[in-house]
C-alpha cells in the first residue's frame, strides 16, 4: 500500500480526537504567544460547535426536568476528564440551585480515588460502568448521561448499556460521531465536532471544553426551567459561606427595594431563603405562608408574585 494511502487508513481508524492536528505539528518549535495564539484560535472553535447540538441539547434540558419533576435523577457517567466534569457540574448544583446532592450525580471510572490521580485500566472495564449505577440503584425514573470524548470509553459503554436495560433515559456526550451499536442504548446523542486537539489525544483541552459548556447548559437550564432562578437572579442558592450571604442579602435588597439590613432581617426572618423572603416582602405575609405559597407554585417565584423583578441597573 503506497505510503499516503497507508496514512489515510490509519487515520480512518482513528476517532477524531485521537487524530493529529495539522496546525498544531511544529508546536514544540512555538514561542510562548505563538502557543497561547494557537491555543486561542482553536478553543475559538467550540462554541460554533456546541451550538450545532443547540436541539439534542434542549432535549436533554426537557428530559432532565421532566425526570425531576418525577422524582428522578441525572447521573453523569464517565472516565478521565469527563467523568471529573460530570462530577464537577454535579458537585456545584446544590450550592447554586439548593438541591438535594442526590438529585444530579456524577459517576467516574475508579471512582472517587480518580478525581485526582489516574486509576490504571479502570475506563475498560465495561461491567464497572454497569455495577456503578446498580450500587446507586437506578431505575426507569432515571436520566443516565454518558460522558465520552472518544465515544468509545468501555465504561461509559456499559453503563449506557446497564441504563437502557432498567428503562432510564440516556444521552451521550461526544466529540466523535458514535457507532451504530452504541446509539442502540442512547436516546439523545450530542455530539460537538471540535476536530483534533492541539496536543494529540489530549481531550481536556477543546473536547473538556466543549464537554462543560454542554452539561452547564444542561443542569442550568433543567434549574431554570424548574423554577430555581427568578428572572436571572440566582434564587435558590445556599447561603454557605459570607460571599453567599452577602449575594443573598443583595438579591433581597435589590428585589423588594430595601437597604442591605433590612434586607438581612428580612433573610433571617425567612430562614435564610431568599425565594421566601421575596414572597414575604412583596405580598406582607409570614414564613409559613409564603413558603406554602411557593410550595403550591412549584417553587417558582414568578408565579407567586407578577411582574418579575426589577430590571438590571
Amino acid at each position: 500500500m503506497p505510503r499516503q494511502a497507508s496514512r489515510a487508513a490509519h487515520a480512518a481508524d482513528l476517532s477524531l480526537t485521537e487524530r493529529r492536528n495539522p496546525r498544531s505539528a511544529d508546536i514544540d518549535l512555538a514561542s510562548s504567544v505563538e502557543i497561547v495564539e494557537l491555543m486561542a484560535a482553536e478553543d475559538a472553535l467550540v462554541p460554533a460547535a456546541v451550538a450545532t447540538q443547540r436541539d439534542a441539547i434542549a432535549r436533554a434540558i426537557d428530559t432532565a426536568v421532566a425526570v425531576f419533576r418525577a422524582g428522578g435523577r441525572l447521573f453523569y457517567v464517565g472516565a478521565g476528564t469527563s467523568g471529573r466534569l460530570g462530577v464537577l457540574d454535579a458537585s456545584e448544583c446544590p450550592p447554586t440551585f439548593g438541591t438535594d446532592p442526590e438529585m444530579v450525580q456524577g459517576l467516574i471510572a475508579g471512582g472517587a480515588p480518580a478525581l485526582t490521580r489516574a486509576q490504571e485500566g479502570a475506563e475498560d472495564r465495561a461491567e464497572d460502568g454497569g455495577r456503578d449505577l446498580d450500587a446507586r440503584a437506578v431505575t426507569a425514573r432515571d436520566f443516565v448521561v454518558g460522558i465520552a470524548a472518544s465515544a468509545a470509553t468501555p465504561y461509559v459503554r456499559g453503563a449506557l448499556a446497564r441504563a437502557r436495560a432498567v428503562g432510564a433515559r440516556t444521552a451521550l456526550v461526544a466529540s466523535s460521531p458514535p457507532t451504530a451499536d452504541l446509539l442502540q442504548h442512547v436516546d439523545i446523542a450530542i455530539v460537538p465536532v471540535v476536530g483534533p486537539e492541539i496536543v494529540t489525544g489530549s481531550t481536556r483541552l477543546k473536547a473538556g471544553t466543549a464537554t462543560k459548556l454542554i452539561l452547564n447548559m444542561i443542569t442550568t437550564g433543567a434549574m431554570i426551567r424548574l423554577g430555581k432562578t427568578y428572572g436571572n437572579l440566582m434564587v435558590d442558592l445556599q447561603a454557605t459561606n459570607a460571599k453567599l450571604r452577602a449575594r443573598s442579602e443583595r438579591m433581597v435588597a435589590e428585589v423588594c427595594g430595601i437597604g442591605r439590613d433590612d434586607a438581612g432581617q428580612l433573610l433571617d426572618a425567612a430562614g435564610g431563603q431568599v425565594k421566601t423572603a421575596i414572597v414575604m416582602h412583596a405580598l406582607g405575609v409570614g414564613r409559613a405562608d409564603a413558603e406554602q405559597r411557593l410550595g403550591a407554585a412549584g417553587g417558582s417565584v414568578r408565579r407567586v408574585i407578577p411582574g418579575g423583578p426589577p430590571p438590571p441597573a
